[in-house]
């Protein structure tokens, strides 16, 4: 949330290159909820836990404190088992407890993230 400047588009663009030949990507910003002027909180939510329950992993952009991240990543690992892998720049000392909890794994960059789950998800 309030990624600037494409930010959020291009790690994931890079993402859907590395990983779409060998998983189907459920990317949530193919979704449009750009307009903030009406109530779309509810279908924001819905769509995202949905897109968690079909998901096989998850992969995070842990690259600031997000209360909507930290929810997501604790209902796919927390309620449904699921394995979230993440990358973050932030040292072990610097990450939140429940981040470094509930993330299966947390890599230093997004090639290392890539190159994990190629490895032990195909």
């Amino acid at each position: 949330m309030d990624e600037a400047g494409g930010a959020a588009h291009d790690w994931r663009k890079t993402a859907n290159q590395e990983l779409g030949g060998a998983f189907i990507i459920l990317d949530p910003m193919r979704r449009n909820f750009k307009d903030r002027e009406v109530d779309s909180a509810n279908e924001i939510v819905e769509f995202d836990l949905s897109d968690i329950r079909n998901a096989e992993v998850l992969l995070v952009n842990y690259n600031k404190p997000s209360i909507g991240t930290a929810m997501e990543v604790f209902y796919a690992a927390h309620d449904l088992g699921k394995f979230v892998v993440a990358f973050s720049p932030f040292s072990f000392k610097d990450s939140s407890p429940w981040m470094v909890r509930y993330c299966t794994k947390i890599l230093p960059s997004l090639p290392a993230a890539i190159q994990y789950i190629l490895t032990h998800f195909q």
